[in-house]
């Protein structure tokens, strides 16, 4: 007996197949990681909704050959509202960034007369990638317009680990509480 009915499913015939022609099923969803190529542009549409708009680069890497190949893709990225505001923020080119959104096609007329076309995604969700050295303490508490500007190797100070010596004293195993 099966307890798991789906009423939008269509029944299956004797084969098991599935007619996906008459079937009317949709998805546009996309996930993608990898880091902006530009600061994010911040605009404001006529409701006084924020809008941002920065650029994602992702790579693929594999081996053909025994030799490693490299493609680099580059997707637009629009993100509206409390979210946008939150990406104009914390997010600035370089920044590792998980972007889950859906594909628009945006279009309109060039001053030539052709009408042009410009893929982007946009983002439902953003999830900030790692914090870097420089972002850590007072970087994120201020209100940052630009970047952390990277330490220079030269300047570079090695922070000393602290040595922690052990007591003297003999541990008794009756002491520990566990």
């Amino acid at each position: 007996m099966n307890l798991f009915v789906d009423s939008h499913a269509p029944a299956r015939p004797a084969g098991g197949f599935v007619d996906w022609h008459r079937i009317n099923m949709n998805l546009n969803k996309i996930f993608i990681v990898g880091n902006l190529t530009r600061d994010p542009e911040v605009r404001a549409l006529p409701s006084g909704q924020n809008v941002v708009n920065f650029g994602v680069a992702t790579n693929r890497i594999w081996n053909k050959d025994g030799q490693k190949q490299q493609d680099t893709q580059f997707h637009n990225v629009v993100v509206f509202g409390r979210m946008a505001d939150t990406c104009a923020k914390y997010l600035f080119k370089g920044k590792m960034v998980l972007v889950e959104g859906r594909i628009q096609n945006r279009s309109w007329d060039a001053p030539d007369g052709t009408k042009k076309y410009r893929p982007e995604i946009v983002a439902e969700g953003i999830q900030l990638g790692p914090r870097t050295c420089q972002e850590t303490g007072a970087a994120l508490s201020s209100s940052r317009t630009e970047p952390p500007a990277p330490k220079s190797p030269a300047k570079e100070e090695k922070e000393e680990i602290p040595i922690i010596e052990q007591d003297s004293e003999e541990v008794n195993v009756s002491d520990i509480p566990f």
